[in-house]
């Protein structure tokens, strides 16, 4: 791995020198826009320049007692004390290299964004939609861990439990940074309740995780929209209520079509499909230009290729395996509680700054 030496100290220098600026802009009590702007400008440089001064201090003492070494009139009781300290600070030097290395990789733009989460029941029937409705819960769990707030959006529940489909809202700090490595198919294997002969059944879910996208990314004109209007109906053709209030819309250039009736009111639910559309038109964008970044996309970690199988939950031994890292935890329950999710995303996350880094590495 190259070091952090192979990057211009010039570079390192900068990056400390506009830190100081902007703190000092900042207790100077600019505009309030100016103020948010130059505030999520020093909490992005904080950590690094903590970090590079950190470095450049620990460089200064290796030159120090490296002089201290070549003095020849330095007594030999000092060069011994010197000689070790020396290794300790050495032994600090790759760690510092990573670690600067890491926060200065390049940021996904998205990742302190909310997020849509849609979860839909894949093959196996009944016990698929049963799966679908474990892992929402598993993330609504995780979210209450996090101090996110998950509102639900649409559902399409099956007759015997679970979900068919489910959509929601997940608001918070950094949502999708961490939620968006649970894009791709999920895959369930256990004996269900109804099954006498106690045979392990496999079933599958998608799960696909969307940055929330705002006004600003995604000019949507009105005469790209066809909105049709119906009565909403519940689960066997039952009335939800007497009204046209159901919305459907559909995105003429791309053929994407949302549906939303599970509000009464019907501009709640065309403000919520709007939500939902813009959400996946800004996704779409997003990975139409990581495609035209070839050389430089990260690997499939994070990637969100919903078509991909990314994990397996075995119930009768108990674990759970992600197949893009290939990382089996023994902590079934404690995953699907939200509590081991974070051990996952943590994994997921080492792996994808080293992937991120090789490929920075392999430009040099």
């Amino acid at each position: 791995m190259a070091s952090v030496s192979a990057l211009p100290k010039e570079k390192l220098e900068q990056l400390v020198a506009r830190w100081e600026v902007v703190q000092t802009e900042l207790s100077a009590g600019p505009a309030q826009d100016v103020f948010v702007k130059l505030s999520r400008e020093f909490a992005e440089l904080d950590q690094v320049v903590t970090e590079i001064k950190s470095y450049f201090s620990t460089v200064e003492e290796i030159d120090g007692l490296n002089e201290i070494l070549s003095d020849e009139d330095a007594d030999d009781e000092m060069k011994l004390m010197a000689t070790e300290e020396l290794q300790e600070l050495t032994a600090k030097i790759p760690e510092f290299e990573q670690s600067i290395q890491i926060k200065l990789l390049p940021k996904d733009e998205a990742d302190n964004r909310s997020a849509i989460l849609e979860v839909r029941a894949g093959t196996g029937g009944d016990e698929a939609a049963l799966f679908a409705g474990d892992l929402f819960r598993m993330y609504q769990r995780y979210a209450d861990l996090k101090g996110w707030k998950v509102e639900i959006m649409s559902s399409n529940e099956s007759a015997v439990g679970g979900y068919k489909e489910i959509i929601a809202s997940v608001t918070g700090a950094g949502v999708f940074s961490r939620l968006k490595y649970e894009s791709g198919g999920h895959r369930v294997q256990r004996v269900p309740e109804t099954e006498s002969g106690g045979r392990i059944h496999t079933s599958a879910a998608t799960v696909a995780v969307l940055p929330e996208a705002e006004d600003v990314d995604i000019d949507i004109e009105d005469k790209d929209l066809r909105i049709d209007v119906f009565r909403a109906s519940g689960p066997g053709g039952q009335s939800v209520n007497t009204t046209d209030s159901a919305v459907r819309i559909t995105h003429l250039p791309t053929g994407l079509i949302v549906i939303q009736q599970d509000e009464k009111s019907q501009h709640k639910n065309r403000a919520k499909a709007m939500k939902v559309l813009r959400s996946r038109l800004y996704d779409a964008e997003r990975q139409r230009q990581e495609d035209e970044r070839s050389a430089e996309r990260r690997g499939q970690i994070g990637s969100g290729d919903r078509s991909q199988r990314i994990r397996t939950y075995n119930f009768p031994q108990g674990r759970v395996t992600d197949h893009r890292i290939n990382l089996t935890l023994h902590k079934l329950e404690q995953t699907l509680a939200g509590e081991g999710l974070d051990e996952i995303v943590d994994a997921l996350v080492t792996e994808a700054q080293a992937e991120q880094l090789a490929a920075m590495n392999s430009q040099d």
